[in-house]
């Protein structure tokens, strides 16, 4: 079976979308709201300084890896937040992932990125095992979340 990854582009939004409510169904910190998916890709896309990277079978989308890029202090350059990856499920385990992540660290190599980084459910010990075995590390750091607010 032959898969392609290629950049995303705005036309596939509407797919990236759907494959982002796959994944806030197993992540679950996170809520789908179409609305807000939609223009958040579409930041991606447009930012000019992140990546969003699709795979396709026979001209179909199924699957979506990005990344974001910050500033690190400790790295003393840029590095990359992987936010989303996910396969449909009738694809996984076929290296699609794999795939995604061979090419995002290649995007990260060509753009300077010094470091790549990710949050998983803790959870999901199917995405955990596959980070794993591709090398990702876990860290001595635990994430924390606040939805900024004034103060009155």
């Amino acid at each position: 079976m032959a898969f392609h990854v290629r950049k995303a582009e705005l036309r596939d939004v509407g797919r990236l979308v759907r494959l982002l409510e796959a994944l806030f169904k197993i992540e679950t910190d996170f809520s789908f709201d179409e609305a807000r998916q939609r223009a958040g890709l579409k930041l991606l896309l447009d930012s000019g300084k992140d990546c969003v990277l699709v795979a396709e079978h026979e001209g179909e989308v199924i699957g979506l890896c990005s990344v974001q890029t910050v500033i690190s202090t400790a790295e003393g350059g840029r590095s990359g937040w992987v936010e989303d990856l996910v396969i449909t499920e009738e694809f996984r385990g076929r290296g699609i992932g794999r795939l995604l992540l061979k090419q995002l660290d290649a995007w990260a190599l060509d753009n300077g990125l010094t470091r790549l980084q990710l949050l998983a459910d803790r959870n999901n010990t199917r995405a955990l095992d596959f980070y794993r075995k591709l090398g990702w590390a876990s860290t001595s750091l635990i994430a924390l979340r606040r939805f900024p607010e004034i103060d009155e």
